[in-house]
């Protein structure tokens, strides 16, 4: 079986985000933490704010559950950067013994799978894991130049500038994490780096399949099953062959790219990034959980595995999506 039920129910007490302005301006304002309205957060460079971002997610996490990095066994991150360089010169500063992890956009999920399973099996009290993406610095990495200015084709979504961080304890609060399911990488052909939600939905698909088939659930189990970055191309690609295939989440199903960003805001097919999903979730989300407005969330973060090398050399974009399941513990 491809999904881990995890006995222990370890917690997810706390998460944190922090986004730009752009994000800011969109739909999920009143949920982060903080907003950087400066694109370099006072540094030299967008990479540094990016640390920085990943930095101030995680210190906002321990203050918020009274925690010193002392007390956290293990922090697990990530980011869309040549050698996950943003994650590993903010984490720096907090001297955590430290797992540097790529997923791609899927990286946050991939953090909280492998906390939540760290805990579980008792190797961690209390662990952390943390991602980012930044406009400025993945449009220098993958694409072109900002001056530039190269038109955006309908499909291409807008790499989110945020950052999340979450806190698995196996103690404390009622919203535990109860399975995850690990994707496979999967790859149907699709090279078109600027329809990166076509390229993911495939191994969406076959996650969630999975996760429901796998614990025998009934479709209407969850009152969110989420996307990471799909975007509104690759969220309808998704919608329309689950329901084919037997999984109908009708009106439950959301993604975090299609929801980030206004209409008006000209993102064409929506949001994208390892912190897409990570300040969604670790705002908007994660706050109704608290509230007791939902009390089920499959998550469900999506990456396409490409490189700049790949990209230029013409090969197809192989992708990923890793599943967490989020529950309120029932007394």
């Amino acid at each position: 079986m491809q999904t881990i039920i995890l006995n222990n129910k370890p917690r997810l007490v706390s998460c944190a985000s922090i986004a730009g302005k752009k994000e800011n301006d969109g739909n999920m304002s009143e949920f982060f933490d903080a907003i950087i309205l400066d694109g370099r957060y006072g540094k030299k460079s967008w990479e540094e704010a990016e640390s920085e971002m990943q930095k101030d997610a995680a210190f906002m996490v321990l203050h918020k559950t009274e925690n010193k990095p002392e007390d956290i066994s293990f922090i697990f991150g990530g980011d869309l950067l040549n050698q996950c360089m943003g994650t590993s010169f903010g984490i720096t500063k907090l001297n955590i013994p430290f797992f540097g992890i790529y997923g791609a956009c899927s990286t946050f999920c991939e953090g909280l799978i492998l906390a939540s399973m760290c805990v579980d099996g008792g190797y961690g009290k209390k662990v952390m894991c943390t991602s980012s993406s930044h406009f400025c610095s993945s449009e220098r990495q993958f694409r072109f130049p900002l001056e530039y200015g190269g038109q955006r084709a309908p499909a291409a979504q807008w790499t989110v500038t945020a950052a999340g961080a979450a806190l698995v304890s196996d103690s404390g609060g009622d919203i535990s994490i109860t399975a995850v399911t690990p994707g496979k990488v999967i790859d149907l052909g699709i090279s078109d780096a600027s329809n990166m939600g076509a390229a993911m939905a495939p191994a969406a698909i076959d996650t969630i399949k999975t996760h429901f088939k796998d614990r025998g659930l009934k479709n209407n189990y969850f009152d969110m099953v989420v996307t990471g970055d799909l975007g509104k191309f690759g969220y309808s690609i998704a919608k329309e062959k689950l329901k084919e295939e037997g999984v109908d989440l009708s009106n439950r199903f959301y993604d975090c790219g299609a929801m980030i960003y206004k209409e008006e805001q000209d993102a064409h097919a929506g949001g994208s990034g390892c912190g897409c999903c990570a300040s969604v979730f670790s705002g908007y989300i994660f706050d109704m959980l608290k509230q007791g407005k939902i009390d089920r969330v499959l998550l469900v973060a999506t990456g396409a595995l490409m490189s700049t090398t790949s990209a230029y050399q013409g090969n197809s974009i192989p992708s990923v999506a890793h599943a967490v399941s989020i529950e309120r513990v029932r007394k």
